[in-house]
């Protein structure tokens, strides 16, 4: 997809969010926690992703930006008899 399409759709995405938004005023009370729930989740999902990539950040790379190399993963090797 190209960057214009994108940013089309992404605009259309928008203007439907704003006139949704704009109707939730009159809408009946089972759409509105509808709509809650579904903002609820995009925002847990959105916090997780944020979460997430700290996390694998700050592992790979320490909060001075050099590799933590105590956290590397020691190979096991088994006994020769």
């Amino acid at each position: 997809m190209s960057s214009e399409g994108f940013l089309k759709e992404m605009q259309t995405i928008g203007e439907k969010f704003l006139l949704k938004l704009q109707k939730l005023p009159k809408a009946d009370p089972v759409e509105i926690v509808s709509f809650c729930v579904v903002l609820l989740f995009i925002a847990t999902v959105l916090l997780l992703m944020i979460i997430a990539c700290s996390c694998c950040c700050y592992s790979c790379c320490s909060c001075d930006g050099r590799p933590d190399h105590r956290r590397r993963k020691i190979q096991v090797r088994p006994i020769a008899h």
